[in-house]
């Protein structure tokens, strides 16, 4: 199991240069991947190309590119500049977003995202292998049909023809669509006590194409806080679980809420939804239970830490990406070299 860093976006709480210093010691303590996210703030490649050029060994990687932000094209183009940029460290991990998103910021429908998501890759495909870009699919026609456009290809070569796909995913479709057509999984509040239902909808993608599980990347992003008492840990953690399980799209269609029901967690998801949907925030996170916090968390000493890890290398898990939950920069330095300590310690890394 190899470990990477999920920096996010920026907050009112970041800035770049604190997440370019936290991506630097990951490099420096032989991380595998740094990934940055979006979603109606800072843009993911901006911050990846920035960091790029300013680390030496570690992949720089999109968690995600929206898929109703860009074009098919302009999403390949920009993968391949990232990766000629990086010297071939680019991955690219892509999302359809949200409805709320998609719809209230990029104005884009959010009906069908799986078949939007799978022409989305054909097309991002065909652009990086510099193949010709023609495609007459349901949401996408290249080159438009009685016009003036005409199919090309990628103007420039870049290093690799083929740049590794991630699929942020939640629910047994698009789990089984990742196993089809990616080459890894972006998962979020991943517990291995509940993996191996999840990881069945990747087998059965996967065997769609004759492929096994064997390298397939499994990349869940996990929350980590190092302390001595597990309790006081989770409390970091409590706010940013109630914003997903409560607060991330609508009554009616929050993909987070419905995988902690799938969990077991249905009652407590429906709660913290109802009170994060009332405003009662505070409410929301005390709602959070205990246990679905520790289960998709890395909390307390680097021993128990190193145990957690074993247990998510034997649930599947290939990249363990951390989220550091810190005060500040510093804090977050020591996490990392912590987190790797860790690993070594844990006797399942690379």
């Amino acid at each position: 199991m190899r470990l990477g860093l999920s920096l996010g976006y920026q907050t009112a709480w970041s800035t770049p240069a604190d997440h370019l210093a936290l991506a630097q010691e990951a490099d420096r303590l032989g991380y595998s991947v740094v990934w940055a996210a979006e979603a109606y703030g800072s843009d993911s490649p901006s911050m990846l190309a920035w960091m790029a050029g300013q680390t030496e060994r570690i992949d720089v990687g999109a968690a995600v590119m929206q898929i109703p932000a860009r074009t098919p094209a302009a999403t390949a183009m920009t993968a391949a500049t990232i990766d000629a940029l990086s010297g071939g460290r680019f991955r690219l991990g892509l999302g359809v977003s949200g409805p709320q998103v998609s719809e209230g910021w990029h104005g884009v429908r959010f009906a069908k995202p799986l078949a939007r998501t799978r022409e989305f890759v054909d097309i991002v495909k065909l652009a990086i292998a510099r193949k010709e870009v023609a495609y007459d699919g349901e949401h996408y026609t290249l080159p438009l049909p009685d016009g003036p456009g005409k199919a090309l290809r990628l103007g420039f070569h870049p290093p690799r023809e083929h740049i590794p796909i991630y699929l942020a995913a939640v629910g047994p479709k698009n789990l089984e669509l990742a196993g089809e057509i990616a080459d890894g999984w972006l998962a979020v509040f991943y517990a291995p006590e509940f993996a191996e239902e999840q990881l069945a909808s990747v087998r059965a993608g996967r065997a769609k194409v004759g492929k096994e599980l064997a390298g397939f990347d499994v990349v869940p992003s996990v929350p980590v806080v190092i302390g001595d008492d597990v309790a006081s840990c989770a409390e970091l953690v409590r706010w940013y679980a109630a914003l997903y399980v409560g607060g991330m799209g609508s009554r009616q269609q929050n993909f987070y809420n419905q995988l902690a029901t799938r969990m077991g967690y249905g009652d407590a998801a429906r709660e913290v939804q109802d009170l994060y949907l009332a405003k009662r925030q505070r409410d929301a996170a005390a709602a959070v239970p205990m246990e679905f916090i520790d289960r998709t968390s890395l909390l307390g000493p680097k021993e128990r830490i190193a145990e957690r890890m074993r247990e998510y290398a034997a649930a599947g898990v290939t990249t363990l990406s951390v989220s550091l939950f810190v005060a500040d920069r510093d804090s977050g330095v020591q996490t990392l070299r912590t987190v790797a300590e860790a690993l070594d310690l844990s006797g399942v890394g690379e």
